[in-house]
């Protein structure tokens, strides 16, 4: 049965204005909220202040100030900056480097962490064994679509997320001077995940992924390989060349001007629309409509972290691979695929585009020649 254009129109209306709508319900039950912390840049210091004068005058916590200072004595409290020949300059940034990292650390919660990294796993779990298996369909593949990005997205809000984890430890680099160790756990382990099976996470987990790719389904046929509204393929040498331009352009921008250009159009604050911006409504709505044609443009395109985690695909543990003893080249798998990785996969090309595992080819090869393995 084939879909007709009015009705993808609906179906994509629908699904973008309930995934708002549901969010924003959410949100405001749970308290939605930017994870975003201002912290002022200069604080009241001279070199005549002791450290409990400074924690009094600036409003601080005294606990706070004596180990930005990496004050250990007790009697060190009555003494002033110059006795403890610490300058100014060096005072403030090293107050302003705690309050950032305590400001990091407010805004997470444990708990949410905990049970989001649970159905990540759940579904990467349960997705692998399919994959081994063999046991994809179309109607499996939209089902966990759905559930990846109204349980991690809807729900569980937009953060965290894999890409967050490659922007904010950039970002609070570049701009704040500090590196929030959690954050750059979880960024360690994405990128290990990555490298256990191929881009896994993105293609099973990611909400804002997850809802690109459903998307992307709703223009398909039954068929699974052709779109209602004509969908393309964009070139790697273009999708990638553009993604690493856009990376570059964030990195310079962050430690030249301080800015975090990605935070300002953020996509997956769709799942947190309390802190849309007006920029951030433009964006997400021109990335949701061209995933009608383009199989994640913002993955492709944009993504931090698909960026660094296409660079770790190479050497992946599992991943889509031929058998061409049995391959008859028939390019099913190949027409199937929503981007160009199988093309690549299928002529042995040194340089493949990112593949996320969503095993398109799997079903579509009709001599079981592609398989998800070591």
């Amino acid at each position: 049965m084939k879909n007709s254009r009015w009705g993808v129109i609906l179906s994509f209306l629908g699904t973008v204005i309930l995934t708002l709508v549901l969010s924003l319900f959410v949100t405001q039950i749970f308290g939605g909220h930017s994870e975003k912390v201002s912290v002022p840049k200069t604080f009241s210091v001279s070199l005549d202040m002791t450290v409990s004068e400074i924690s009094a005058t600036n409003n601080l916590k005294l606990d706070t100030v004596k180990d930005a200072l990496k004050i250990k004595e007790p009697a060190n409290l009555s003494k002033t900056l110059a006795e403890l020949n610490i300058s100014e300059k060096d005072a403030n940034e090293m107050i302003t480097k705690k309050l950032n990292l305590e400001a990091e650390e407010a805004t997470k919660n444990p708990a949410l962490i905990g049970i989001k990294f649970i159905i990540w796993a759940v579904l990467m779990i349960y997705a692998f064994i399919a994959l081994r298996r063999r046991k994809i369909t179309p109607q499996f593949r939209k089902y966990m679509l759905l559930a990846s990005f109204i349980l991690t997205g809807v729900i569980l809000g937009s953060e965290p997320n894999a890409m967050s984890t490659v922007k904010d430890f950039v970002s609070a680099y570049a701009i704040k001077g500090i590196i929030f160790p959690p954050r750059l756990v979880a960024l360690i382990v994405f990128l290990l995940l990555v490298f256990v099976a191929n881009k896994f996470t993105c293609g099973w987990a990611c909400q804002f992924g997850s809802l690109q790719d459903f998307i992307f389904q709703i223009d398909r046929n039954s068929d699974k390989k052709k779109g209602v509204f004509r969908q393309y393929k964009v070139p790697f040498l273009v999708s990638n060349t553009i993604r690493i331009l856009f990376f570059f352009l964030f990195v310079s921008i962050a430690f030249l001007w301080s800015l975090d250009i990605i935070e300002i159009i953020n996509p997956f604050t769709i799942f947190n629309p309390t802190v849309l911006t007006g920029a951030g409504i433009l964006f997400i709505l021109f990335i949701l409509v061209a995933s009608l044609i383009i199989y994640r443009p913002w993955c492709h395109f944009f993504c931090p972290f698909g960026f660094v985690g296409w660079g770790i695909e190479k050497f992946s543990l599992y991943k889509i691979k031929v058998n061409h003893d049995t391959c008859i080249d028939c390019g099913e798998c190949s027409k199937a695929c929503p981007s160009m990785a199988m093309e690549a996969i299928l002529k042995r090309h040194r340089v493949t585009p990112d593949c996320f595992s969503c095993g398109s080819c799997i079903i579509a090869c009709p001599t079981k020649s592609v398989e998800f393995k070591k």
